[in-house]
Order: C-alpha cells, then structure tokens, then sequence
C-alpha cells in the first residue's frame, strides 16, 4: 500500500519511503511504467522503455532489502536518460536514423551507471532533437515532443524529453545534456529544475557527443534536494573523460540549509535586461526581490559570446558527422543537415578567433565574479512557442525560432559556468525559468539560493497534467 502520493513525491522521498519499507521498489517502479504506458503517446517523451528489465531491478533492490541490505541513496526511485547515453543492450540512437545501424550499447554510460549504483532503477531512453543540435525537440524521425503543460507547445530542446518526463511526473529524474542551453531551455520551457554544472565535474564516458569543448551532461528534478543529490551522486573524476575533474570538495546537499546570508547576489543587465517578453524580466524580478539582489552587474560582449558559441559548436559539430554528411546526408533530420552543411563552410580562421575570443571572455568574467557570488539572468526570451513554430519577435523584429530561443543561455556555456534554471511559481500560466549562475565550481552556492526561493514559495515544480 502507497503512503506516499508518487505523482508529486521527489527522488528523495520515494526513496525514503522505499528503504523503510513503506512501499516496495516494484510498486513505484510499476506505477511509473503505467504511467508511461498511458500517457507518452501524448507526450512522445520516450523512445525506448525497458519495462521487463525495470520490474526486475525492482524487484532485487526489495529483496535486498528485505535481507537487511544497506542501498544507496535513490533506492527504487525510476529515471530515464536523454538517448545519447549509452545504456547496456539497446542502441544509443541520438535522436538519429542513422544511429540505427549501430549495435547496441555494451555497456552503460558512467552517469546511467552511477545512478544505478546508488539504486536507481532505469525505466527507459528518452525523445531529443537529432544529435543534440536544437532546441525544440521536433525530431523528423521520431517525432516531436510535446509540453505536458499544453500539448499543443514545444518542450525545448535538445533534452526536451528529458525535461518533459520529468515535468509530466512520469519519473521524479532524468539526465540531459547541455552544450548552449539543452539542459536550461527545456528545464525552463517544462517548468522544472535543470542544472548544467561546471563543465568537467560530471563525466561524459559513454555520451554521445556533439561539440567536445562545450558539452555538458546533468540532471533534471522536481526539487531542489534532487538536484544536489544527484549532483553529489554523479560527480568525481572519470579517466574515460579526459576534461573530468577531481570530485568538489565538499558535497552540496548538507549546503542547502545554509541560506543565503553573505552571498553577494546580482542582476546581469544590457544584453540579459532585453529581448525577452515582459513576463521573462518580471520572473527575474521576482527572483532577485526574493534574495535581496538590488545591485546590476554587466557581463561584457555577451552577443560575441553567443556568436563564439555558436561557430564552435557548429565547426566540432559539422566536423564529428562529416563523412556521413558526404555519404547518407538524406538521412539526417533536414533542420540539422542544413546546420550542419553551414558548420563545415566555416573557415578555420573563424573557428581559432571564436577560441582566442572564449580565453578573453572567461577572463573578463572571472573578474565579475571577485565582486560578487551569483548572478541572476533570464533563462529563455518567452514561454513555450507552439509546435511547429518558426518565428518569434525580439525587440520587436522577427527572427528564427530555434536558434533565438537560447540567446540568455548561450553566452554562458562558453566558458563552462555552472547554473541551475528554477521554475517560477506562475499559477494559470505556462512556466518560465530563471538562472542562477556562479563561478567555476561553485554549484553550491547556487543551490543555497535555489533552496531558499523554494522554501519562500517562489520557485516550484508541479507536475503537469496534459497528455
């Protein structure tokens, strides 16, 4: 018998209640593949479910703990993983056709891995834009996802199943991937919490990559606890990754409760103050009214930033797909080929000078940061657009929907900050999120001040309940 509502219970919670035996492994388990099997073909969110393999982990973890064995800290708790990790037994497609043709994984990715470590119990492998390269999840071969807020909108993307899965409460937990905002405009758009941690922290080892030098991977949650458990759960360092550090000194859970006395907190201005819809400014207001942030800060040639960005990950990205781009270029997604065909007419020169541009940018932001702690900004320029969209107004001109839809979240990815988007508390209205942004390092921080506009009521995550 349930004593928990798992609709709206967090990892932690189901977890809580599955080592005390308030409920077993198998029925939550269960519960979420009955959800799934009922509600995804709304939502399109997954494109694997691996149900026989899910029942049966559940069921070990009860018996071991039924045999008085300790397990790990998300013991019995269902996620799912954005499908360019690889996970043991099934093709990591990456929202490809041509992935199709490879075989099957051999083994998990080291994030899938971890989790299941610490008891988690994988359910399946989820919808996302072709090879990570947009932020709408509308995928020509798999279809498009839709938002469990409003089934007639668009998730964001890339992760955008990841992000959707969570927010339809189909599982409390998910992974994505993050190179110019895949992880933040989805988690944004869906109205849950989305981290991109500092780039480095969590290993990429068996990830399907896009742009080397940009990618992230991390997760999304329903609570705050969530992401800074599965933060601590999934950090250290990884020798199958070659840019994976050292785990942080100190884990950020046992943080949350420090509040945000003597943080330094700060509005970004100029380039992040405009653009967006009113709603996206008076989100950010409201965050910062909540904190205490009255000072602006300016964070330098932030439009170079995203046209740095923007050459690098084309360049890697044409580069990586290059010989299928000459032999089997009519089995990409249309909408990727094109970008990509672009990223490979990109001169060399460009690419070495969107480089030389990254070392100038971090420099003139790391001196922002002696000065202060956190810095607030927009997380997208609107709510979720319909699907099929194609344009949308900026400063009152019309501009292409997919690329304009990471403009605050691009910037940032250039030079690998960590920051976490929080959904607001917007009650009849579609979500919108905010983001928290700190140093290398420094998710702690983040996650304190995140904790607390929890705790006041100003960020949330209800589950939606469409689809």
């Amino acid at each position: 018998m349930s004593s928990i509502d798992l609709a709206q219970a967090d990892a932690t919670a189901i977890a809580a209640a599955v080592r005390a035996r308030q409920i077993s492994a198998e029925t939550v388990v269960r519960d979420a593949l009955d959800q799934i099997a009922a509600r995804n073909p709304a939502l399109n969110c997954f494109t694997t479910v691996l149900a026989e393999q899910a029942v049966q982990q559940a069921i070990q973890i009860d018996q071991e703990i039924a045999q008085g064995k300790h397990l790990g800290e998300l013991a019995g708790v269902p996620f799912a993983v954005k499908d360019l990790f690889d996970v043991a037994g099934i093709q990591t497609l990456a929202g490809s056709k041509i992935n199709r043709d490879n075989p099957a994984a051999t083994q998990d990715a080291a994030l899938v891995a971890a989790l299941k470590q610490a008891g988690a119990v994988l359910v399946g492998a989820l919808n996302m834009d072709e090879y990570a390269y947009g932020f709408v999840t509308e995928n020509s071969h798999y279809g498009a996802t839709h938002n469990p807020h409003d089934l007639s909108r668009m998730v964001g993307g890339s992760s955008g199943g990841s992000a959707a899965a969570v927010a339809a409460g189909l599982v409390p937990l998910s992974l994505g991937s993050d190179t110019n905002g895949s992880i933040r405009v989805p988690g944004s758009l869906c109205g849950i919490f989305g981290l991109k941690p500092t780039y480095g922290t969590l290993s990429r080892a068996g990830a399907y990559l896009f742009c080397g030098s940009l990618d992230h991977v991390g997760p999304f949650a329903r609570s705050v606890r969530d992401i800074a458990l599965s933060f601590d759960l999934l950090q250290g360092h990884d020798p199958r990754d070659s840019v994976c550090t050292e785990r942080l000194p100190e884990f950020c859970l046992p943080q949350l409760n420090l509040g945000i006395e003597g943080l330094r907190i700060a509005v970004a201005d100029d380039y992040f103050a405009r653009g967006g819809e009113p709603e996206v400014f008076e989100a950010v207001a409201a965050v910062a009214k909540a904190l205490g942030a009255t000072r602006q800060v300016t964070i330098p040639e932030a439009h170079r930033a995203r046209a740095a960005a923007y050459v690098i990950t084309a360049s890697e990205g044409s580069n990586l797909h290059l010989e299928h781009l000459k032999t089997r270029a009519h089995d990409f997604d249309p909408a990727t080929r094109d970008r990509f065909l672009a990223g490979a007419l990109i001169p060399n020169t460009w690419y070495l000078q969107a480089q030389r541009f990254r070392q100038w940018y971090q420099q003139q932001v790391r001196a922002i940061f002696a000065e202060v702690d956190l810095i607030l900004a927009p997380t997208t320029p609107c709510p979720a657009p319909k699907l099929g969209q194609q344009t949308m107004m900026l400063d009152g001109v019309e501009v292409l929907l997919r690329p304009n839809l990471g403009i605050y979240t691009q910037p940032l990815s250039l030079i690998g900050l960590p920051v976490l988007s929080v959904p607001i508390q917007r009650p009849n209205a579609l979500p919108l999120g905010v983001q928290i942004i700190a140093a290398p390092y420094q998710e702690a921080l983040i996650l304190r001040a995140a904790a607390q506009l929890e705790a006041e009521g100003i960020v949330a995550a209800p589950v939606a309940s469409q689809g």
